[in-house]
C-alpha cells in the first residue's frame, strides 16, 4: 500500500495499536478475489479482541438529516479523493454492531458546510443543498463505507469530519474525527480546491483545537493511507451499549 500517514507527536497510536487484531477480521471472499484498496485498509480495523471507548465531541451548529442513505456523500464537489471506513464496536464484549446508523457531514475544500447561510469566505448560502452529508447502516461486520472529500478548513477549527451513531432509538453517540496536522498542511498547500481560497489559513493545528485538546481528539484520530493522490481513512468507533 502507500505511505501510512500518523501525528508526529503520538508515537505508537491507538489506531496502530488496534491494527495488531487485524487478524481476526474477515470479508467472507470468494477464493481467488483480489481486495481493494478500500476493503485492504478496513482488514486493519480490529476483530473481537480490541475496542476502546471513543470519547463524545460536540455536534457543532451544522447538523441537519437530509434523510440522504448512500455512501457517496460528495455530489461532485472538488476536492483531495477520501474513502473513509468506519467500524461500530461495543467496549463490553468487542462485538462488531450490526444495523447502526451512522451518519457523516463536513466541510467542502472552501470550509463550506451545506444547508447553511453564511458560509465559506464570502458568507454564501447552501440553503437546500445536501453534499458530504450522509447516512450508512453497519453491515455484519459493524462497518460502513462513505465515499467523500478531504475536509476543508474554516478559521478557529482544525480539519475534521463529524458523526453520529444512532445505536437505537433513544441512544446516539456523536463525535469528531481528526486527521494528522501534516498531511493537511500538504493537502491545502498542493491541491486544488483548497489552495485556491482567497482567505490565509489561520494555522489551527489539532493541539491548539480547543474541541480537540478537551473532548478526546487524539483517540479519534484516523488512520491514513495515501494511494496515487487519493487518501483512504478508517477509524473504530468504541460504543458502551449500556450507555
Amino acid at each position: 500500500m502507500g505511505k501510512n500517514w500518523k501525528d508526529k507527536e503520538t508515537g505508537l497510536t491507538r489506531r496502530q495499536a488496534l491494527t495488531g487484531a487485524a487478524a481476526t477480521l474477515g470479508f467472507g471472499l470468494a477464493v481467488g478475489r483480489s481486495l481493494s484498496a478500500q476493503e485492504r485498509l478496513a482488514a486493519t480495523l480490529p476483530g473481537a479482541k480490541v475496542c476502546i471507548l471513543t470519547p463524545e465531541a460536540v455536534q457543532g451548529p451544522f447538523y441537519f438529516d437530509p434523510k440522504l442513505v448512500r455512501d457517496d456523500i460528495t455530489e461532485e464537489r472538488r476536492g483531495a479523493p477520501l474513502a473513509l471506513t468506519l467500524q461500530v464496536a461495543s467496549v463490553k464484549d468487542c462485538a462488531r454492531l450490526k444495523g447502526a446508523r451512522v451518519d457523516l457531514w463536513h466541510a467542502d475544500g472552501q470550509g463550506m458546510y451545506s444547508g447553511y447561510r453564511g458560509q465559506g469566505d464570502d458568507g454564501i448560502s447552501t440553503r437546500g443543498e445536501t453534499f458530504l452529508r450522509g447516512t450508512q447502516l453497519t453491515g455484519a461486520d459493524g462497518q460502513v463505507r462513505f465515499a467523500t472529500i478531504y475536509p476543508g478548513w474554516y478559521p478557529g477549527r482544525t480539519p475534521h469530519i463529524h458523526f453520529k451513531v444512532f445505536l437505537n432509538a433513544t441512544s446516539l453517540v456523536t463525535g469528531q474525527l481528526y486527521f494528522p496536522d501534516d498531511l493537511s498542511a500538504r493537502i491545502y498547500a498542493g491541491v486544488a480546491p483548497y489552495n485556491d481560497r482567497k482567505a490565509k489559513r489561520d494555522i489551527v493545528a489539532n493541539a491548539e483545537d480547543f474541541i480537540f485538546e478537551d473532548q478526546g481528539g487524539a483517540e479519534t484520530l484516523v488512520s491514513v493511507t495515501e494511494e496515487g493522490g487519493s487518501y483512504l481513512a478508517s477509524l473504530v468507533i468504541g460504543v458502551d451499549r449500556a450507555g
